[in-house]
């Protein structure tokens, strides 16, 4: 009877070995690249709920005036504020379309605000319009590292807003989101705003 002999049956094996660790590394690179395929879809996923959230919120804004929970009323229905202003929210206004599926007792509008919190955009609202505090905060988007905002009026571009004599809001405005792994995002959202 004829047989391998030692030497035919480690080559045998160093080749299967060969064969095997070269299949470990493809699948290792694939998972890694899954991996960060992963990471990339649920930022831009992150990103796109942001965008969609924020154009809703503005494309309802209204010209309704609140109080805080100090009392006082707001100087403007719509307030833009520099992303610099320590402790101030972005952006601030009330919103109409808010839904009401369970018929609570409650006005069909809802004082918004955004602000940017320790690298989040963070959003916030009230329970009530008028006199109530801030609920919790919904972290809208992560890893940023500034917001610049631009609000237009008449065809002019302003760092901030405070209302005008003829108009509460403004036409449109424009967030340049600085994101630590995407770099800079130019979003531009139309209000309801006449001063187009």
């Amino acid at each position: 009877m004829k047989g391998f002999t030692l030497i035919e049956m480690m080559v045998a094996l160093l080749i299967f070995a060969l064969i095997t660790a070269a299949g470990v590394a493809v699948m290792s690179s694939t998972l890694t690249n899954q991996g960060a395929v992963r990471v990339r879809v649920e930022r831009y996923a992150e990103l796109q709920r942001m965008r969609a959230l924020v154009k809703a919120d503005l494309s309802q804004a209204a010209t309704r005036r609140t109080r805080g929970e100090d009392g006082l009323p707001a100087l403007t229905a719509f307030a833009g504020v520099s992303p610099w202003v320590v402790g101030g929210p972005l952006l601030a206004f009330t919103r109409r379309g808010y839904e009401n599926p369970d018929q609570a007792p409650r006005a069909s509008m809802q004082y918004v605000e955004y602000a940017l919190v320790e690298g989040r955009l963070e959003r916030r609202t009230r329970p009530a319009l008028d006199g109530a505090r801030l609920g919790p905060a919904q972290v809208v988007l992560t890893d940023v590292e500034s917001i610049q905002s631009a609000y237009l009026f008449d065809g002019v571009w302003r760092p901030t807003w405070r209302g005008e004599a003829t108009a509460d809001i403004p036409a449109a405005v424009r967030l340049n989101v600085k994101l630590k792994d995407l770099g800079e995002i130019d979003q531009l959202f139309l209000t309801s705003g006449e001063g187009r």
